[in-house]
This record gives structure tokens, sequence and C-alpha cells, in this order.
């Protein structure tokens, strides 16, 4: 009976919601939702560091917040094509204030000269997470793993050219959980990439847009084939909000409040809450 009472307790624990109410988002088109009516939705519920009136995944972050009725202040701090070492030279004074949160999005290849390198993302995460914590030693700083581009594996040209969708977003994982497990003040990284793989490996996704969506199946990419489509920003949210709060995304439910804004389906809606949650089970 007292090891059964632990364990409950244990899981009570690792499921319980996170404290921290302030949470600040730096990154790039990929977080303030490029080529996608992500990037402009709702975005007075948030504050926008630069006065670009984005909402982006913050704004998706914070209506899953209201809608679990978690109380969370949210903040970001974008640039588009940039990389986390762009944030910490440029926009250290915006973002230099207390945060319980931060999530650093890197650039979609790590380094743009050398892309797989995470040696300069890696140092610039560091600096940041110094940043951070000399405001607030307690503030969770963590990684977004970012996913794989059509663009850089079905052309010719780039390292992952000709290999699966999901080799790209398997090495970005690998070298982000790298930075977390080396830099200091990294707590660890949000499978967003992953989530991303799991849409495609169960069937929900297409694989690759440039043969076009098969019937049945969603597009997780823009028209460009490198940023996200609105489901798949929706699924980078759902899987940041999952990591952060700890809160069940499949609780969201068919009927979610920025699934319906956005124009995706009840139905849609569901299979990404499920993809969210099945991936952040798996990476935990």
């Amino acid at each position: 009976m007292i090891r059964l009472l632990l364990t409950l307790a244990a899981v009570s624990l690792a499921t319980a919601p996170a404290i921290a109410r302030d949470i600040l988002f730096i990154g790039n088109s990929f977080t303030f939702g490029a080529g996608s009516p992500v990037e402009r939705y709702r975005p007075d519920s948030v504050t926008d560091l630069n006065d670009d009136r984005i909402g982006g995944v913050p704004a998706l972050f914070r209506a899953f917040a209201e809608q679990a009725g978690l109380d969370w202040t949210v903040a970001l701090e974008t640039s588009p094509g940039k990389d986390l070492a762009y944030h910490y030279a440029n926009r250290r004074g915006a973002i230099d204030r207390r945060w319980d949160v931060v999530i650093l999005q890197g650039y979609s290849t790590l380094d743009a000269r050398r892309p797989g390198d995470a040696t300069r993302h890696g140092e610039a995460a560091g600096r940041l997470a110094a940043l951070i914590h000399a405001r607030n030693p307690q503030a969770q700083v963590k990684l977004v793993e970012t996913w794989s581009r059509a663009d850089l594996t079905y052309r010719p040209g780039s390292r992952w050219s000709g290999k699966p969708i999901a080799a790209m977003a398997n090495d970005l994982a690998a070298a982000n959980r790298q930075v977390a497990r080396t830099v200091p003040g990294i707590a660890g990284t949000i499978p967003v990439g992953s989530a991303w793989n799991d849409a495609i490996a169960s069937g929900l996704a297409d694989a690759n847009p440039y043969d076009g969506i098969d019937p049945g199946k969603i597009g997780l990419w823009a028209d460009d084939h490198y940023h996200g489509s609105t489901a798949g920003y929706y699924l980078e949210a759902l899987t940041i909000f999952g990591r952060v709060t700890g809160f069940d995304v499949r609780r969201l439910g068919p009927n979610e409040r920025a699934a319906r804004d956005l124009g995706l389906t009840p139905a849609i809606a569901k299979a990404l809450q499920r993809v969210a949650w099945r991936t952040l089970r798996r990476n935990r």
C-alpha cells in the first residue's frame, strides 16, 4: 500500500500544472507563425516586445491557457530568419526582465552556415539562459526541437536531401538534447519535430507536400514547404503548452476555440491534440 501511494504521488507531481505564470517566447518565423493566419491571431492577447503586432504560437498558448483555466501572461520577442545569437546580441535589453519560463527556438538548421552544427546555437542558448537566471534563478529555459523542412529533404543540395522526412527533425532533436545536457541553465527540450514525425508516421499528416496532399490527410507545411501550415503551428503550440504546463491537451477537446477560429475542423483539432499528447508521453 505504501509503495502504491508513493507511486501515485510521483505521478501526480509529474503531471501537475507548472506553478510559473509568466512565459517569454524567443524565436523566429517558426514561432510567430509565418505563412499562415496564426501570425496575426489574437495579437492583443500577448505582449510583443518588438511591437510587431504578432500573435503566433504564443497567442495559441494563451488561448489554450484561458480554456484550461490557467492564468498565464505571455510575451514574445521574434525576428524572421534569425538564430539565438542574434537575439542575445541585438535584443538583450528587451529580454532582460524577470520571467518564469522562457522558450528558445533557434534557426531551422541550427546554424545557417553550418547546417546541423549546434555549436553556435548552444553557446547562444547558454548566454540567454544566464541572462534569464540573473533575474530569476528559478526560471525554466527550454529549447524547441523544430521540424524537418520538406524543401531541404526533397530538393537537392542539402545535408538531408534524399533522406527520410523524419531524419532532419531527429537530427535537430538530438542536437538540442545534447545542448540541454551540456549547457548550464537549460531545463530540457520540447519535442515539436517529433510530434510532426508522429503525425506523419501515424498517417494523419502527409509526408511529401511536393506531390500534393494525399486524400484524408492534412498538410503540416505552408506553401513554401518550409514554414508551418495552420495545422503545423497548432501542433507546435499544443506540444509546447503540454510540456510547459503539464496539462493533458486532449482535454481541450474537438471544439477548442483557437482551432475553430483558424478554420481547423473538430476532427483535426482532436487528432492533433492526441498526437501532441502521445509525443509528450514518449519524450518525457
